[in-house]
């Protein structure tokens, strides 16, 4: 499980700070201003050509190829619940990069998270330690 931190803390940081920039880029890039076939036109060519969007983007491919990477290694029950940790991720580099304020009550939503993550993370402690018991008896039982 622990080899497989590293990995994870990588990806939940190339997601938060590509959420980040996509909602820079989106915001660089402007609203609809009418639903024409012109003017989506227009805005698909700015978000294509924005920086900070593009960037985004591959950080998010990045966390992705991380993610296939911990799903091929480790529980799906396991892995998926810990992405939940981007929110903290994502929560710090909003406030870092984008100077979000962020109340109290989603301060406490994100301590929720934690305590979530931080069960999961548990569980998986209590299956590999089962799964270490089992062995050995296994092997107790060979042995006579």
């Amino acid at each position: 499980m622990f080899r497989l931190l590293p990995v994870l803390l990588f990806g939940l940081l190339m997601e938060a700070v590509g959420v980040v920039l996509l909602s820079k880029g989106l915001k660089e890039i402007g609203e609809l201003a009418s639903v024409t076939v012109p003017e989506m036109l227009r805005l698909f060519g700015r978000g294509v050509t924005n920086r900070n969007i593009l960037l985004g983007v591959a950080l998010e491919a990045g966390f992705f190829g991380c993610l296939m990477f911990l799903m091929s290694r480790a529980d799906v029950s396991f892995i998926w619940p810990l992405t939940a940790l981007s929110f903290v991720f994502s929560t710090l580099a909003a406030i870092w990069f984008l100077g979000e304020h962020v109340s109290g009550l989603r301060w406490t939503g994100i301590v929720f998270i934690l305590i979530g993550a931080a069960i999961i993370t548990y569980t998986e402690k209590l299956k590999e330690r089962a799964e270490a018991a089992a062995k050995q008896s296994a092997s107790v039982v060979r042995g006579s």
